[in-house]
């Protein structure tokens, strides 16, 4: 197939279905207890530093941020901006467990269901509900990050049709325990702190930023029905995804920072891929000569 390339690209939502209902009420303590003995963690690291351990974290860093969230979760099987064999989209996706925001199946659901609904009742992670919400809270209470299987088939029907995927949404603590138990024998303690505890932890907060502050502090390039912003130092820390009112508008492309000084890393990623010839129908949205609207930077 012809790759679509630097054509505008829809702004539609890839669903149309209502939002499922979800459930506010009491502690989800599966994500408590993981997020406090993972920040436990993250802080135990700052007493073992060691430069190898530090570099280790780097890479893993990009590995499951980048290659994994960014390239795999979000671009390739939550929007399709592209298309690659099937044995690098399962690898991408391996990646992307490796930043423990759960398996493929339920993060593609909650971004679908946050474009569809941004910033509206129905979104579930949306600044309007409060910021701390927005960031962390939102999957700290109630069943959001336990949808059914019934709510995946609704919201990512193309996810829930592969094997591989449904698998690797079951049992996506797993890579990461490895990877835990590889740290560790490797490096001991330095490694298994820095490459699991203090990595997973700072690209939590990475990601979570992008629900976050992405919606209430930044430049305004596109008229988008919600509050999405670009912002550079979120785009710094997620490797392109803080160009956030860009993706928005054209949700669909592969490239996120559109302009020259939109720095984009996961877009290079991919532009590397199409180069070797494994990415093929990349879409990619065109930085228009006269934005619709631009609002001024806000200050936090």
């Amino acid at each position: 197939m012809t790759p679509v390339l630097d054509a505008p690209v829809s702004d539609e939502s890839p669903v149309t279905k209502a939002a499922p209902i979800v459930n506010r009420d009491g502690v989800n303590w599966s994500s408590a207890i993981a997020f406090a003995v993972f920040h436990i963690g993250a802080i135990a690291a700052l007493f073992f530093f060691t430069w190898p351990a530090f570099f280790v974290a780097l890479g893993l860093y990009w590995v499951s941020l980048s290659l994994g969230i960014g390239m795999g979760y979000h671009r390739l099987l939550t929007h399709r901006s592209y298309k690659v064999p099937k044995v690098i989209e399962y690898f991408l996706a391996i990646c992307g467990t490796l930043a423990l925001e759960g398996g493929p199946t339920f993060w593609v659901a909650t971004h679908r269901v946050h474009h569809q609904y941004s910033d509206k009742d129905g979104d579930p992670h949306t600044p309007r509900d409060g910021k701390w919400w927005s960031h962390i809270v939102w999957m700290l209470v109630g069943d959001a990050t336990n949808y059914d299987s019934e709510v995946c088939a609704k919201y990512a029907p193309d996810l829930t049709k592969d094997r591989f995927l449904v698998l690797l949404s079951k049992y996506h603590y797993v890579p990461l325990l490895l990877v835990g138990i590889g740290l560790y024998a490797w490096g001991g303690l330095p490694f298994l702190l820095w490459g699991l505890f203090f990595r997973v932890t700072m690209g939590l907060h990475a990601t979570w930023l992008v629900n976050s502050a992405t919606h209430l502090w930044g430049e305004r390039r596109f008229a988008t029905r919600d509050d999405s912003r670009n912002n550079w130092f979120v785009a710094l820390l997620s490797f392109g995804e803080g160009w956030h009112n860009n993706h928005h508008a054209h949700p669909t492309s592969a490239r996120h920072g559109l302009a020259w000084y939109e720095l984009d890393m996961t877009w290079i990623g991919i532009r590397c891929l199409r180069a070797l010839g494994l990415a093929k129908s990349v879409k990619v949205a065109q930085l228009p000569p006269n934005p619709v609207d631009r609002e001024p930077a806000k200050a936090a």
